[in-house]
């Protein structure tokens, strides 16, 4: 059975705060709550559009050097972009995918962008991640309690 909430965080583990988007999926699987499934992967494929399916809410995790600190949530749209047809693609392609493949709007997809500043091969979480990590999933902690009040 399909678990109605996805969180699908994405990174690079090697790449210091790059790994914020697999970080924030660990912590929140470790919670072992029955109405969330939660996938981890390097980067977003077309592959990850049937991942949606039979979903009432996904959430979309990622390090970002452009949000605001601590994190920044959106509601996101399907489209096509510039990584349609590239290797990694982002969420709204990947919306865009579903919508080619079932000829149907996904499920309401969010994105949280968690503020990373260092991003070289072989570092760790810089400690500024490391809090903002904390403050998304204490934000998390409230959406899931709520997912409708996600971009208040």
């Amino acid at each position: 059975m399909t678990a109605p909430i996805l969180i699908f965080g994405w990174g690079n583990p090697s790449r210091g705060d790059d790994a914020l988007g697999p970080l924030f999926v660990e912590r929140i699987e470790s919670l072992g709550l029955p109405d969330v499934e939660c996938l981890t992967d390097f980067q977003l494929q077309v592959e990850h559009a049937l991942d949606l399916q039979n979903r009432q809410l996904i959430l979309f995790v990622d390090a970002s050097f452009s949000a605001l600190a601590p994190f920044s949530t959106s509601l996101l749209a399907p489209g096509r972009d510039a990584s349609f047809s590239s290797h990694a693609i982002t969420p709204q392609s990947v919306m865009q995918v579903y919508v080619d493949l079932h000829n149907e709007r996904p499920p309401p997809c969010h994105l949280l962008a968690i503020r990373g500043e260092r991003f070289e091969l072989g570092e760790g979480l810089s400690p500024a991640a490391a809090s903002h990590l904390e403050a998304a999933l204490r934000w998390a902690d409230d959406w899931l309690k709520c997912p409708g009040n996600a971009d208040q």
